[in-house]
């Protein structure tokens, strides 16, 4: 569907910001986030410990994907980059934990939660652009190498190709750093560690995590 544009200005005054993040949140909301924040970009926490974990003990994505560490954006690049941000909006989707936990079983349930967590900051940065934050970025989560790829032989843009899904793909929020569990359990909400020997049993859910740094 269309989006219509809105002219653009220099200034965004703080009372139109507000507005507009209010109706990003309630999109984010509507889109299937379980919950969903305005944020102060300051209060991100970003931590190069982050991007260790993607090492030690190695991640099945890490180096596999354009967007995933070490060939994405480094934390200490995000962390300069935020200084320029005001506000974003922060939201999670609930999932069952049977769903994240890595079973064959549940691969093409699993797939397709994170494909809507993609999809939901897909649209409410679109929204944020055509609205006059043309400045506006968001990262999600999980690998798009894996969501979106997992059927292909490699990630094009990693051999010098065309990205197949450019629009769409984008970084996790651990990927650049985003201290998603000290985010989430900061905004008040509950949220579990999950690893690779997880029991679905015995975690009461799992959480995906999504972000739009608006303006």
């Amino acid at each position: 569907m269309a989006k219509e544009a809105k002219r653009i200005t220099v200034e965004i005054g703080e009372a139109q910001l507000e507005q507009d993040l209010e109706r990003y949140k309630k999109k984010a909301l509507e889109l299937g986030a379980t919950r969903a924040k305005i944020i102060k970009a300051e209060e991100i926490p970003v931590d190069e410990r982050v991007t260790l974990k993607c090492q030690i003990p190695r991640c099945f994505g890490y180096g596999v994907s354009a967007h995933c560490p070490p060939n994405t954006l480094k934390p200490e690049e995000l962390r300069h980059c935020l200084k320029k941000y005001r506000r974003a909006v922060f939201f999670v989707k609930d999932v069952p934990s049977e769903v994240v936990v890595r079973d064959k079983a549940t691969i093409k349930e699993r797939v397709a939660a994170y494909e809507d967590m993609f999809k939901l900051v897909n649209e409410v940065e679109s929204m944020a652009f055509y609205d006059g934050h043309y400045l506006a970025f968001g990262f999600a989560a999980g690998s798009c190498r894996h969501t979106f790829c997992g059927q292909e032989k490699g990630c094009r843009a990693l051999e010098g190709e065309k990205c197949r899904l450019s629009l769409r793909s984008r970084p996790s929020m651990e990927a650049v750093g985003i201290d998603v569990f000290k985010m989430v359990a900061s905004a008040g909400w509950d949220i579990y560690p999950i690893g690779s020997d997880a029991k679905p049993e015995d975690i009461p859910k799992g959480t995906l995590a999504g972000i739009v740094i608006v303006q």
